[in-house]
């Protein structure tokens, strides 16, 4: 979940999203209602005792963590503390997916598969999410074309590698790119069951808001019948102070975080909010 390239296209996402409006229901479509307010998902990158982290993400509304899973799980010894939160996050309801990814994943495709093949063989979860990043490549700049098929086929081998849905983490500004005469967002969102948009800003609404670089893959996602989340960054950021809530606090990020659900009422693909991550939003200040 790195940041700095995501930083640096905030100039040409602005004048992009600036003439996108809500994402409206396209005409013929099967109704996909907005998330209700208050969805809320975490990542859990950390390895926090299991009690602690269900107990926190109870009592903040979340239904949803991404727990990373390495592809040793079988014999890293973390078996039992991830057995341990299925049992505590079935109890309180909590949907629990596998997080795993690295940006080599982009051509390094069998590396990709073995962590896939390791997370269905623990049983534990209801789906996987993926955070490859091929951006931070060097073929991104020197190879453009090449290494985003390259990713676009790895989603290909995970969304038929296994039965569980895959969703992506994806940046705000895959729509201003192309693959061959195809659109990167919409070639993206044909391969996986939903998207989470790094849409970190640290205000909910507005001019340079979460939901104001979201727009685009909003309307994308309606128009596919895929859900889309916004996530919300809580770690301090040195290179991009106003991309995450880590100043502002816990009150400040439940505020903006409300504003972003009262404005999507009827933004038909809107999947709810994810918090960028467990540790950071357990040290926020009030």
């Amino acid at each position: 979940m790195r940041l700095t390239w995501r930083a640096g296209m905030v100039v040409v996402l602005l004048l992009g999203v600036a003439l996108v409006g809500p994402a409206a229901m396209p005409a013929g479509s099967a109704p996909l209602p907005p998330a209700a307010p208050g969805t809320r998902a975490m990542w859990l990158w950390s390895e926090a005792p299991a009690a602690e982290v269900i107990e926190f993400a109870g009592a903040r509304g979340v239904q949803e963590i991404f727990v990373h899973v390495g592809t040793q799980v079988a014999t890293d010894g973390s078996l039992p503390r991830l057995r341990e939160l299925k049992q505590l996050a079935d109890a309180r309801k909590v949907r629990l997916t596998a997080l795993g990814g690295d940006p080599a994943w982009t051509t390094d495709h069998g590396s990709a598969l073995a962590w896939q093949r390791a997370v269905v063989r623990t049983g534990l979860f209801a789906g996987l999410h993926v955070d490859v990043e091929p951006y931070l490549l060097p073929g991104w700049t020197s190879a453009y074309q090449q290494t985003a098929k390259q990713f676009l086929a790895l989603l290909d081998k995970l969304r038929t590698g296994s039965a569980l849905p895959v969703e992506a983490d994806v940046p705000f500004w895959y729509g201003q790119y192309k693959v061959g005469t195809l659109n990167l967002a919409n070639e993206v969102l044909k391969r996986v069951s939903a998207v989470t948009i790094m849409s970190y800003r640290d205000t909910g609404v507005g001019t340079n808001s979460m939901l104001a670089v979201s727009k685009d893959w909003l309307v994308r996602g309606s128009a596919a019948g895929k859900r889309v989340r916004l996530g919300a960054e809580t770690g301090p950021l040195s290179d991009c102070g106003y991309c995450t809530f880590a100043e502002e606090g816990a009150t400040h990020l439940g505020n903006e975080l409300a504003e972003v659900d009262a404005a999507t009422r009827t933004t038909y693909s809107f999947g709810g909010i994810a918090v960028h991550h467990y540790d950071s939003w357990r040290d926020l200040p009030a």
